[in-house]
């Protein structure tokens, strides 16, 4: 059974950083694409971030800069460094395996201005 536990997230003021962490269990990331999502308060998940298979990497225009999708293959670790946050990047993050279509629990992340 594959599983994705997120955790990292908190409370920061906006300039602040975050680094977001993604545990595999049941798989390894090395086989997987992932994705980090996020659901703003009372708005649809939206994609934040991808990593592909050969570790290119996509961001939406709105954290283009700020932040920093990676792997950590030998902790079997997704990770999301985020910098510069602001107000708008307050939402739960979930972290996605786009090979077993599996999504995490969630970790709630709040910028405050």
């Amino acid at each position: 059974q594959v599983q994705l536990v997120e955790s990292g997230g908190g409370l920061v003021q906006a300039g602040g950083s975050l680094r977001l962490s993604c545990t595999a269990s049941g798989t390894h990331l090395s086989m997987n694409a992932m994705a980090w999502y996020r659901q703003p308060p009372g708005a649809q998940r939206e994609l934040v971030a991808r990593i592909t298979l050969d570790e290119r990497t996509i961001y939406s225009d709105s954290v283009k800069g700020r932040f920093d999708i990676s792997k950590g293959n030998l902790r079997n670790t997704l990770y999301l460094q985020m910098n510069d946050l602001k107000p708008e990047d307050t939402g739960v993050y979930y972290c996605y395996s786009e090979l077993w279509r599996v999504l995490g629990q969630g970790t709630q992340v709040t910028v405050s201005s």
